[in-house]
């Protein structure tokens, strides 16, 4: 399919605003049906959906079903919910100075959202968000990744094919078509993809006033213990790395193993590619590609220099998007391997023996998606998670972290903020606005001057406690200088 024309896309924009603005998408009827919409889009279209998965990266059969059938799950999670996520929150304790009266929080869309997604989960990484909005209420635009070209012309086929075409969107293209979009007004925006463009994005943001959640990437680590079950740790390992040909944000990025079990963790990695994709993974089926050709090469230039240090894999070829899994032994930490994000299938290995050292590694750059441990040591565990900041720590395992829908998903600093999933994705596309209900039947005299010292006596009660906290009080106080203080509140509100 073509790119949107540019001149097109102020129209496209302004519709959808004007849509929301006639409050059609507010009503809990409205959102169940765009979200059932979209669970037929995905389960009517499987075959469609897995053919552009193959075409643009090759997915394997593993990764094609879960980016299907994890939108199915995030849909059906969100009408389930849905009416108790819409609910206004009642809260509780008012203090005494605006009592009577009812203080909740009501949930309200903010409006129109931009979605931008990225090319490596093209799938997931769009309908995710999108279910949130559209359960929330939001009309929404969104803009797949050109680099995934198969993914996003099916998005552009099926979206107004299945969905209100009024309230959601899609708009393809590439660099200019995505400067164009950020030059207009949303209500919120998600961008899924670079720390680089995600600087652009908010600065583009900031000219409106638009929050944003920014899903980045980074250096994710994973630190091995010597006190731990190697088995587990190199198959989890092997899996979360060459998963997706390691194109994926949350992937272990480098390893810093204790020294007295690093050949063997080595070993155990290299036995495990070999089980997965066998003798020669470029013939393996369940071996995936690389994007494009461009982000191939640049994988390959990030093992230059490191010839020597390599122990398994390190060969590539662009032209057919592919590069072998790779091990690389204590590769320069000044590197660019070790400088910049990989986004691909090379894992550099280091040892160690001191892990505040480690640990001071992490903290000295900048925060990462995630941090993983594999250990047996519980207090190892404590102590990282209290001694590190990342978007997540898991322990024991990689990567499935974002498929627990009652956590949130997001980065920290250069990571990213803001964070999705399951109700976390409804919270974020949704304002929440207080609202606070007071009567005229009683009007405390104490809040207006001229102020004394029996009013002002009067609004520090007022302010410090909650009807609830008085009653506490008895605990400290006998019943009568309770009632009294109680008793001098009503008498300044004249009842």
């Amino acid at each position: 399919m073509t790119d949107t024309p540019i001149k097109d896309i102020a129209g496209i924009v302004q519709s959808t605003r004007d849509y929301h603005n006639t409050g059609v998408t507010k009503s809990y009827e409205w959102r169940v049906k765009q979200l059932k919409a979209v669970s037929r889009m995905m389960s009517e279209n499987v075959a469609e959906w897995e053919k552009a998965l193959d075409a643009d990266l090759k997915q394997n059969t593993f990764l094609k079903t879960t980016e299907v059938v994890s939108t199915i799950t995030e849909v059906d999670n969100a009408i389930s919910n849905l009416k108790s996520w819409m609910k206004p929150k009642i809260q509780p304790n008012l203090t005494v100075m605006n009592m009577p009266g009812t203080a909740m929080i009501h949930k309200e869309p903010y409006g129109t959202v931009l979605i931008i997604s990225p090319f490596n989960y093209p799938i997931s990484l769009l309908t995710k968000p999108l279910v949130g909005a559209l359960a929330a209420g939001n009309c929404a635009i969104v803009k797949p990744s050109e680099l995934s070209e198969n993914v996003s012309a099916t998005f552009a086929r099926l979206i107004p094919r299945y969905l209100d075409t009024n309230a959601v969107k899609v708009i393809l293209g590439a660099i200019p078509e995505s400067t164009e979009l950020l030059k207009h007004h949303f209500d919120y925006i998600l961008y899924t993809g670079s720390p680089v463009v995600g600087k652009v994005v908010m600065k583009a943001a900031a000219e409106h006033l638009t929050p944003v959640t920014l899903e980045l990437g980074g250096k994710s680590p994973c630190i091995v213990d010597k006190d731990v079950n190697m088995e587990v740790a190199a198959k989890r390992i092997a899996w979360g790395k060459f998963l997706n040909l390691g194109q994926t944000c949350v992937a272990p990025d480098y390893i810093f193993v204790h020294k007295q079990v690093k050949a063997q963790l080595i070993q155990k990695l290299k036995e495990n590619v070999k089980t997965f994709y066998g003798n020669d993974p470029k013939t393996s089926n369940d071996y995936s590609r690389i994007i494009s050709q461009r982000h191939a090469e640049r994988l390959i230039k990030l093992l230059e220099g490191c010839e020597s240090k390599i122990a398994m894999g390190g060969d590539g070829d662009a032209n057919n998007k592919y590069i072998s899994p790779t091990i690389v032994d204590e590769p320069n930490l000044e590197s660019k391997l070790m400088r910049e994000e990989i986004f691909g299938p090379i894992l550099p290995i280091m040892s160690y023996d001191d892990l505040d050292q480690v640990i001071k590694f992490i903290n000295d750059r900048p925060k990462p998606l995630a941090l993983y441990l594999f250990s047996s040591n519980g207090k190892l565990s404590d102590k990282l998670i209290n001694e590190t900041s990342s978007g997540a720590v898991i322990v024991n395992d990689v990567v499935v972290h974002n498929t627990v829908s009652t956590l949130p998903f997001g980065g920290v600093g250069n990571s990213g903020m803001g964070a999705y999933n399951g109700e976390f994705t409804f919270d974020t596309f949704t304002h929440q606005k207080t609202v606070l209900l007071k009567p005229t039947w009683i009007d405390p005299f104490a809040r207006y001057p001229p102020y004394d010292s029996n009013k002002i006596a009067i609004i520090r009660i007022g302010l410090m406690y909650s009807l609830k906290g008085l009653i506490s009080l008895a605990k400290y106080a006998t019943p009568a200088v309770v009632g009294v203080g109680i008793g001098y509140y009503l008498w300044a509100a004249k009842l």
